[in-house]
């Protein structure tokens, strides 16, 4: 539920000195053939419908001697030193290959907050390069705020194009049309903390993958006594909605139908959800007293070692062992129970609406260096473990093929942590599923659902998902 979540940056790991030498080189090479052109101009005004080019012209590299200012949002605050001075020696770097591109960030933290980014959008007061998280691309466009890049987008202007995970890159497509580009992304699995399946007698390698072996677990877990619960979940702040739609997607269920018109969850496998909730809430009292939870809560009780399991992504662990100062040895993951499917959500950029070509042609070769170059920039792992950065999540996941192998490599060779706590996780990849339409929404009603039978030991479970059903169905009459 990433418009709640706020999430800003995820740290993953490196290939070899070798290996990390060829990729330079390569990455190299590829930059210098995108110099190859010519001509003089300057774009620092935006051009306008009217002046954009040809397809054919759009792919063409952006010309070394014409000057481009862009303005980017998301550069860290100087609260995160280590994460603004990789950010200041990136664009040192870039510029060494477009040193007619000047880079201009604006630092915000969180990158994004919903209500001020609806704000900007309305006020056309986006940057020239502006982040978002995947759920925000309809408002994006129903705010006429991003230009459509697919002429600009080729395997030349992004050479690890064809080693980009496909299904990431149709997140910010519309009608056949490119939007965005990704930042990261996250799939959701099954948290589990080690200490605890331990002194539970639990394998700790091999967590739970279906929904009786979590209840299993949770029961043993919450014998330990002294306040500790097996299971947690939230039921508030629209983040009780966010789980009912993950656990539903491992099921194999739906939560709004292919066509998005109406929802899907008040079926045998949404009363399957809710029902295991309500089994381990009540019969087994597995799940703890405290309810209503919402993002946060779960993670200190984790942290604190008073919770067994629940569901999240990777990048909640760098948030307990950074934020609530917990270790990485006491967390492992395996994948989303039932493993039909997973939640997967992530950030991204976009380009605002009216941009001049040169712009766009910039700040498409920014984001390959930055972003989506296995290697160089966020991917730079070796630099990040000499920050001091988090090396070893398995998260972001952009990549597919060679490039996955990659960066799968050099992420392993300078991991801080210890990576064979993800082993279940990696190992069993399940396919990710996108947030619904109206996912902010939804959640809101679905998070009564959830409240309803975790703080409620006599709810009805089908009036519950009847309810929800009504009120689902009219957010999207209403899209």
């Amino acid at each position: 539920m990433i418009s709640s979540r706020l999430r800003t940056t995820r740290t993953f790991p490196r290939p070899s000195a070798h290996r990390r030498t060829l990729a330079v080189a390569a990455a190299a090479a590829t930059l210098a053939t995108l110099l190859a052109a010519c001509g003089t101009s300057s774009s620092d005004d935006d051009g306008g419908d009217d002046s954009k080019p040809a397809a054919a012209d759009a792919g063409a590299p952006l010309d070394p001697k014409t000057k481009v200012t862009l303005t980017i949002d998301c550069m860290p605050p100087a609260t995160k030193a280590a994460e603004l001075k990789e950010w200041k020696e990136d664009v040192a770097e870039f510029n060494k290959t477009y040193p007619n591109v000047t880079i201009q960030g604006k630092q915000t933290d969180p990158c994004l907050e919903p209500p001020r980014f609806t704000a900007m959008l309305k006020a056309k007061s986006q940057p020239d390069v502006f982040y978002t998280y995947f759920t925000d691309l309809q408002q994006v466009l129903d705010n006429d705020g991003a230009e459509d890049i697919s002429a600009y987008v080729n395997d030349k202007t992004l050479p690890a194009l064809k080693g980009i995970d496909p299904g990431v890159m149709d997140v910010m497509k519309k009608d056949g049309k490119q939007y965005g580009l990704p930042y990261s992304n996250y799939t959701m699995g099954l948290l589990i903390n080690r200490k605890l399946f331990e002194e539970a007698g639990l394998d700790p390698n091999t967590p739970p993958a279906t929904w009786e072996e979590v209840r299993t677990a949770a029961k043993k877990i919450a014998a330990l006594g002294k306040g500790v619960a097996g299971y947690g979940e939230y039921s508030a702040a629209n983040t009780g909605g966010w789980h009912f739609t993950a656990a539903t997607y491992g099921l194999g269920g739906e939560v709004v139908s292919a066509d998005g018109t109406k929802a899907a969850f008040n079926d045998e496998t949404g009363k399957q959800v809710v029902e295991n909730l309500r089994a381990m809430r009540w019969d087994d009292d597995s799940m703890g007293k405290t309810q209503l939870l919402k993002w946060g809560d779960l993670q200190k009780q984790m942290a604190a070692d008073k919770l067994g399991m629940f569901l999240a992504a990777p990048d909640d662990i760098t948030y307990m062992v950074q934020n609530l100062k917990a270790k990485y040895e006491n967390f492992g993951m395996g994948p989303i129970p039932g493993a039909k499917a997973t939640l997967f959500g992530g950030n991204d950029y976009m380009i605002k609406k009216g941009s001049s070509p040169d712009k766009i042609k910039a700040a498409i070769a920014w984001l390959n260096f930055k972003f989506l170059t296995p290697g160089k920039g966020q991917f730079d792992w070796a630099r990040t473990k000499a920050d001091g950065l988090p090396v070893g999540l398995p998260q972001p996941n952009l990549f597919t093929g060679d490039a996955k192998t990659q960066d799968d490599a050099t992420r392993g060779e300078n991991s801080t942590m210890p990576v064979e706590n993800f082993k279940a996780f990696m190992d069993n990849p399940v396919p990710g599923k996108a947030e619904p339409p109206k996912a902010q929404e939804i959640y809101k009603v679905l998070d009564n659902v959830m409240s309803g039978v975790l703080t409620n030991k006599n709810a009805d479970v089908a009036k519950l998902l009847s309810t929800a059903e009504t009120q689902v169905n009219q957010v999207l009459a209403n899209q």
